[in-house]
């Protein structure tokens, strides 16, 4: 390869790949990539991408860092946890360090109906790194409507599976799953199974090599299949997804029915994987003052707070609130639980 233009030397190593090249990688440069979910997933998937030169990444995720992400959420260190910060701020600050040629754009926010279209403005791809089906759909949801691709990923144990949603080229989640998400309590959860961090940084790999693969016009090089790993047991499996959409008509591709993205479908709370935690969500309680709260809160437990969240530790609950009004209660997985102790301790 001839020299490459100044601020390309870094990507040398991968313009010599001949699908990539210089033109490739300005390509690269000049795409912009939503990533839902900041966690396990989405951590490897965005330090990725911001090396190998995507031009804006938008980081959205609700969260915030905790010691028992370090086992498999790439991206972060013992300071970030001890920061307090919430987990699309510590990988913002993390990605710039990695490459400060890029921009990165840091939301804490929950992703659904309500923001998606706004969150997904001016991009060309959505990247999976949610941790539950509720999102997922809303995001298939919104892929076919806007034509925004999408790659979906998820693992639980050793076990990890991801495809591809080229919108009226490929199946959407909906032509996999027809039936719509599993009802609670059928699959099981970080919590009930655990899981391993290589399953994280294959399945993550895969979502990163395909997005390059679009974002780069190697369209023809996109996969078609699902393809599932378990790697305990050294299977590996591709599921074709080509009859999918002929076999039944999808309410989504077919006609057109995105009951997720409408508001039809979907709740306002969520039972948050592995964190025995409940995450509520307030719509109309949107400005919060988190220090005018932790005020008020200051006889009542402990209270710690920044810019982006308040903490309330209270017997053995630790309350956390966002300025957009969500909170996350941890120390139970029961909704109703949760909603008692935030109505006595914030306010209805």
């Amino acid at each position: 390869m001839n020299e490459s233009e100044p601020g390309l030397d870094r990507y040398v190593r991968q313009m010599r790949y001949p699908p990539i090249g210089e033109a490739g990688q300005h390509k690269l440069s000049e795409s912009r990539v939503l990533v839902c979910g900041c966690g396990a997933l989405g951590s490897v998937l965005a330090n990725t991408l911001a090396r190998a030169g995507v031009g804006m990444l938008r980081i959205v995720d609700r969260d915030f860092l905790e010691l028992n992400n370090l086992q498999r959420q790439v991206l972060y260190d013992e300071k970030d946890v001890e920061s307090g910060l919430p987990k699309a701020i510590a990988a913002q600050a993390k990605l710039q360090q990695i490459n400060s040629s890029i921009e990165v754009d840091a939301v804490v926010a929950d992703v659904d109906a309500g923001n998606i279209a706004e969150l997904a403005t001016g991009v060309d791809l959505i990247v999976d790194g949610t941790d539950n089906f509720e999102t997922r759909f809303l995001l298939n949801d919104f892929s076919v409507q806007s034509g925004i691709p999408w790659i979906y990923g998820g693992c639980i144990g050793a076990e990890g599976q991801t495809m591809t949603i080229l919108p009226g080229e490929t199946a959407c989640l909906h032509c996999l799953m027809q039936g719509g998400p599993p009802p609670p309590g059928t699959t099981p959860t970080c919590d009930s199974a655990g899981i391993l961090a290589p399953i994280i940084n294959v399945i993550a790999s895969i979502q990163a090599n395909e997005a390059i693969k679009i974002l780069t016009d190697n369209r023809d090089a996109v996969s078609r299949v699902l393809q599932v790993f378990e790697l305990w047991d050294n299977r590996i499996r591709q599921i074709k997804l080509d009859g999918l959409r002929q076999a039944a008509r999808c309410p989504v591709c077919d006609e057109g029915k995105f009951s997720w993205l409408s508001g039809d479908r979907g709740s306002r709370t969520a039972v948050l994987c592995g964190r025995n935690a409940v995450q509520l969500t307030f719509p109309e309680r949107s400005s919060l003052v988190l220090s005018t709260l932790a005020e008020e809160l200051s006889g009542v437990g402990t209270v710690a707070y920044n810019e982006y969240l308040l903490r309330l530790d209270v017997d053995e609950h630790r309350i956390t609130l966002f300025p957009d009004g969500r909170a996350i209660i941890q120390g139970t997985d029961d909704i109703s639980q949760a909603r008692t102790l935030y109505a006595r301790y914030i306010g209805s």
